[in-house]
Formats: structure tokens, C-alpha cells, sequence
């Protein structure tokens, strides 16, 4: 027994080393961890249990007969992340560069599988160099294989990629699959194809961290979600995060004690929306003005600015918020802002996460370049999620509702359950001058009149009260009371029974 024991310790020893001391100090000479101090930092202390850890390879060709570590570049198990289960694995670059193999592969759909069985989170560590090219087609299959995992855990567990190191060709449609993909500046990247492939292809002359950066996917591609500076911040905030999230669709999220006075009033909320109603204002503060402890978790924050979405509590309970702001392109929808605010809804009642709709919307973008690009068929991306949307739904319209853009943004016609509006709320067709140069085009030339009609159309229709008769808006409230409204609201709705007309699946507008 005591040989056996002392040959364990030894495997365990040899798979805790990785690819060896010097390729942990080259790992950590490029600021990053190995997978293990990954693990160590995002789970409870003491909690992992690792499963695998004696996998080896099975490839026979090109030497690697004599190349084979303890399990084969991949740390894959489960923990605790403040005392709730989640499973996780972590690609270690220092073993073969982290490239994935067909034992690689399979220890992945284990915990993918096992994790959907029991309802816990799928975290996904991704440091890798891609397919391990000696194996051939059987890593391509591995990669076919987790891909049909994400597919069926998707809307059944939280499935979050962290994206540490490089994560190119067939490996970035595994994140692309999963909810969400955060990534750390100046050590990740993420492409299809790397920047010697497209110097071949089109002669562009581009470095990777242009070409896949977390500059590029945060703000301009809007593949990730969120960038941090290191890898302990992102274990950090991922721990964070996670804590807002339930551990699969069939549980909510953790409730946290209340804190913060849920009727609480913000006298300061009076006057965010100015007088003039071309100047704009932050729509964050009013987020942050109305969440538990000011504490809101943004998604995509650097990508289609003019809408904001993310995760925050009211009254304890994590609450999914959407909101126009102002502040970019006077908070029009565009075909970025509706495909992020439309994914983001359609996380949030996959998950049963009650959303919160801020709406201070002007229409949609216009212009040939949104035509050209599609927004009829984007911005019915975002009209479908809320539409389809079955989780508990309250509106507040702070200032405009325009158009097409009023019904898209949770409206009652949409099932909203609680819609109000702020006394300086503007529902109509369109904007006040617009309207009055289309009714009364023929005194266009006269100023004078043209104001007196603008006017006039304002105080009949660029006000709540026209939709309140209707009762399209369950109420018109000053704006220092909506954290009270909106916490009482959504209390209200904590057991909304709603279903949907039974169906394989809808055909949303792609």
C-alpha cells in the first residue's frame, strides 16, 4: 500500500507541475497564471476536487508516444464559489501550448455533461494554442463534440468563457456559443484566423492584438462582454458575477439580506431629466440611483453605447436591466444596440431574471447604412426577445418614446406587466417638430406658426397622459419614488405564472 501511495503522490505531483518549472515561470513572465492558480483564485478555498487528473493522451504519431504529462493540458473539476456549485476547466498553456486533444476534449464533455445533469454552472478557462495538429481529425472532433455540449446546455445552466490567453480558429466558436465572454487586455485573443493567415490572404498587415484584442471584441465586434487588466481581477469579478446569476433555469439567483432601504427616496432623481428636451443626461446615474447599493454590473459597456444593459439587486434580488442612454446618439436604436439589448433580454428570461426597462428612446437610427445593414431585420431581434419574454417585465419611460421604438422597448403591447412613466415622459408617433412639419407642411415657411403648431402638438400628444387614457401606462410617478415602485412592483410579480404557446422553437428574426 505504501508504494502505491508514494506512486500517487508522485503522478499528482508530475500533474501539478504541468509542463514544468520553466515553462511556469515563462507563463508567469507574461503576467499570466497557470490553470491551476486560476482555479485556486476563482473557487472557495479548499473546494475544488479535480476529476481527470491522470488522463493522458492517446496519439501514437510524430513522437508523441514519448511526450505524455498528466492530464493532457486541460485541469477540469468542480467547487464552490461562495458555497454554490460550479464546474470549471482550465486549459494549461504550459502543456503542449494547451492544444486540445481528443482526451482534452473528452475530460471537457465530462464536466459539461455532468453540470447540465445537476444544474450547475459551466465556467470555461480558455489559454490554449488551438487543435493539437498531431492528432488530426480526432481533435477536430473533440471540438465538435463540446460545441454540441454548449448547444444543448444553452438556457439550461450558465455557461461563462474566460478568454486568457490566445483562443483561435475552431476553439472561438465554443465562447461564442456560451453566455458570456470576458477577457483580460493585452494577454487574450480571440480569432478565426491569425494575423499571418490574413497577411497571406488579403496582404493586411495586422497585429494580434488589433486583429483579436479585448480592445477589438469589447468595443467594436462585440463578441466579449467585459475586459480586465489582469487575471486576478477577472477571477475576481467573475466570482462576482457569478454570484448574480442562478445556478441553472430551474432556481433563481442567490438573494442577498437587504441592505438597502427598498423605499428609499432619491430627491436628486427630480431633476436628471433636463428641461430642454434635445440636451441629454446620464442614464447610468439613474441605474446606479436605483439598484441596491449603487452597485450595477454592466455588460458590453464599451459596444452600441447608446444602450446600456446589466445585472444589479433590488430589494436583494438579481434584476436584469435595460436602458437607452441619452448620452450616445441620443439613445436611438441602431443595429448594435438592438442585437446586444436583445441577447442580453433573452439571457435574463432563460434564467428567470425579472427585467427592468429604462426607456428614453427617439426612434431608430435612420440612415443608409443602418438600411443597408439590416436594421428592419436586427431590430426585430430585439422586438422578439421582449416579446417572447415571460419573466416578470416593469417599464419606466423617463423622457421620449417614439414610434416604432415605443413599442419595442417593453411596452405593454409587448405583455409588459407594469409600465409607468415619469411626468416628463414624451410618448408619441414622433417628435413634436417632426410631426408638425409633416401635418402642416404647407406652412413650412412661417416659423411663427410652425412653432405655435409645435407647441401645440406637444402639450396634446408629446405627454403621458394620451397613452395613460389609454392605459398603456399604469401610472405616471415622480421620479424620486421609482426604486420604492419599482421594488414594490416587481414584488408583486415574484410568482407570475405566464407560458408561451407550446412550440419546438420560434424563429427568431437572425
Amino acid at each position: 500500500m505504501r508504494d502505491i501511495i508514494e506512486r500517487l503522490e508522485q503522478k499528482r505531483q508530475q500533474a501539478r507541475l504541468g509542463g514544468g518549472i520553466e515553462r511556469i515561470d515563462k507563463q508567469h513572465g507574461k503576467g499570466k497564471l497557470t490553470a491551476r492558480e486560476r482555479i485556486e483564485l476563482l473557487l472557495d478555498a479548499d473546494s475544488f476536487e479535480e476529476w481527470d487528473m491522470f488522463v493522458e493522451h492517446r496519439c501514437q504519431d510524430f513522437g508523441m508516444a514519448q511526450q505524455s504529462i498528466p492530464g493532457d493540458g486541460v485541469v477540469t473539476g468542480w467547487g464552490t464559489i461562495y458555497g454554490r456549485q460550479v464546474f470549471v476547466f482550465s486549459q494549461d498553456f504550459t502543456v503542449f501550448g494547451g492544444s486540445l486533444s481528443e482526451t482534452h476534449a473528452e475530460k471537457i464533455v465530462k464536466i459539461m455533461d455532468k453540470a447540465v445533469q445537476v444544474g450547475a454552472p459551466i465556467i470555461g478557462i480558455n489559454d490554449s494554442g488551438g487543435a493539437r495538429i498531431q492528432e488530426g481529425v480526432a481533435s477536430l472532433g473533440g471540438y465538435a463534440d463540446i460545441f454540441q455540449r454548449n448547444v444543448l446546455a444553452s438556457g439550461v445552466v450558465p455557461q461563462i468563457s474566460m478568454i486568457m490567453g490566445p483562443c483561435a480558429g475552431g476553439a472561438v466558436y465554443s465562447p461564442a456559443m456560451t453566455d458570456f465572454i470576458f477577457m483580460v487586455r493585452d494577454s487574450s485573443h480571440m480569432f478565426v484566423t491569425g494575423p499571418e493567415v490574413v497577411k497571406t490572404v488579403t496582404h493586411e498587415n495586422v497585429s494580434a492584438e488589433e486583429l483579436g484584442g479585448a480592445h477589438t471584441h469589447t468595443s467594436r465586434s462585440g463578441v466579449a462582454h467585459k475586459a480586465f487588466d489582469n487575471d486576478v481581477d477577472a477571477l475576481f469579478m467573475l466570482r462576482r458575477f457569478i454570484n448574480l446569476l442562478p445556478s441553472s433555469n430551474q432556481r433563481t439567483a442567490p438573494v442577498l439580506p437587504v441592505r438597502d432601504n427598498p423605499d428609499r427616496v432619491e430627491k436628486a432623481l427630480d431633476t436628471l431629466v433636463p428641461m430642454d428636451p434635445n440636451q441629454p443626461y446620464d442614464m447610468k446615474e439613474l441605474l446606479a440611483k436605483v439598484v441596491d447599493d449603487q452597485e450595477f454590473f454592466e455588460i458590453q459597456e464599451d459596444f452600441a453605447a447608446n444602450i446600456v444593459v446589466g445585472l444589479g439587486r433590488m430589494a436583494g434580488h438579481t434584476v436584469g436591466f435595460v436602458a437607452n442612454q441619452p448620452m450616445v446618439l441620443a439613445g436611438c436604436l441602431d443595429i448594435n444596440s438592438a442585437t446586444k439589448a436583445g441577447r442580453f433580454v433573452r439571457f435574463c428570461d432563460a434564467f428567470n431574471i425579472p427585467i427592468v426597462t429604462f426607456v428614453d428612446v427617439p426612434g431608430f437610427l435612420p440612415g443608409t447604412d443602418q438600411e443597408f445593414g439590416g436594421i428592419i431585420r436586427h431590430g426585430a431581434k430585439l422586438l422578439y426577445a421582449f416579446a417572447e419574454a415571460t419573466v416578470p417585465k416593469v417599464t419606466v419611460i423617463t423622457r421620449k418614446a417614439y414610434g416604432g421604438a415605443y413599442d419595442v422597448m417593453s411596452s405593454k403591447h409587448l405583455r409588459g406587466d407594469v409600465n409607468l412613466c415619469w411626468p416628463s415622459a414624451e410618448i408619441a408617433v414622433m417628435g413634436p417638430k417632426g410631426a408638425v412639419e409633416i401635418i402642416f407642411r404647407q406652412e413650412k415657411d412661417d416659423p411663427e406658426k410652425i412653432a405655435a403648431r409645435t407647441e401645440e402638438y406637444r402639450s396634446k400628444f408629446a405627454n403621458p397622459f394620451v397613452a395613460a387614457r389609454r392605459g398603456f401606462i399604469d401610472d405616471v410617478i415622480r421620479p424620486r419614488n421609482t426604486r420604492r415602485r419599482l421594488c414594490r412592483s416587481l414584488a408583486l410579480l415574484a410568482d407570475k405564472q405566464l407560458q408561451n404557446p407550446w412550440r419546438k422553437h420560434g424563429n427568431i428574426p437572425l
